[in-house]
């Protein structure tokens, strides 16, 4: 049996309903209909809001802090395919929370390497991360990454930024993490136009671009060294590789 979901938050916790109350025996899960033919047969899940609410309100009572905060992390690796293994913590985590902990069960295994993956991605971040200065003066940063941290790169700027303005645009995921007078979040972005950076960005990232390429000695480029330190996946919107 294959089980197919939205890819949404609220449609897995439909689907965990699904699977807990129906006694669904899921092989996968897939967050979208395959072109290709399997034999196994597919059950499509729909969302329902007061199945998943009620599904969050159990965790949030079953699980420990701790727990229920991995779960929240596991469904930012959006790139992976988490969702067997997060069904099987969650049943487990219903049934004991103890066993948890217990690495000797793949699932629990896999699950636990995810989440140190996503911390080490976000740790990456937080120092590729690069800010422009906008006309109004809100400092913006916008990123294509592998898994949605914009909400984790937003808490970890706040409490360095102090009041200042700042924009986090997930490009790819058309999110964004906004902190201005009015609002401190998570927002959709319907459509990306390119912002307006201010007179002084403008000199400083000539000047930026300029110093580097002046400390730059060709014959002891290594680019096979420079992509061990700074992969082509962070690179998109540094500063530092902008095409000059």
């Amino acid at each position: 049996m294959i089980l197919v979901y939205d890819k949404s938050f609220e449609g897995f916790l439909t689907l965990v309903f699904k699977v807990y109350y129906e006694k669904l025996k899921p092989i996968r899960i897939l967050k979208e209909m395959p072109n290709e033919l399997f034999l196994d047969d597919f059950i499509v899940i729909e969302n329902n809001e007061e199945h998943s609410q009620k599904v969050l309100d159990a965790l949030k009572k079953k699980f420990s802090k701790d727990n229920f905060q991995r779960i929240l992390n596991i469904f930012m690796c959006d790139s992976k395919d988490f969702e067997l293994d997060l069904l099987n913590y969650i049943i487990i985590g219903f049934k004991n929370q103890k066993e948890l902990a217990n690495i000797n069960n793949s699932s629990l295994f896999n699950i636990l390497n995810i989440e140190k993956e996503l911390f080490r991605h976000i740790h990456k971040m937080e120092g590729f991360l690069r800010f422009e200065e906008l006309d109004d003066g809100t400092l913006y940063a916008k990123m294509q990454t592998k898994f949605n941290v914009a909400y984790f790169l937003g808490k970890h700027f706040f409490k360095r930024l102090n009041n200042q303005k700042y924009i986090i645009h997930d490009i790819n995921r058309k999110i964004a993490f906004i902190k201005n007078d009015d609002f401190l979040g998570i927002q959709n972005i319907a459509s990306y136009e390119e912002p307006k950076l201010s007179e002084d960005e403008e000199k400083f990232k000539k000047l930026w671009s300029q110093f580097f390429k002046s400390v730059s000695i060709e014959s002891k480029k290594n680019d096979r060294c420079q992509k061990n330190q700074v992969p082509l996946l962070y690179r998109t919107y540094m500063s530092e590789f902008y095409k000059r």
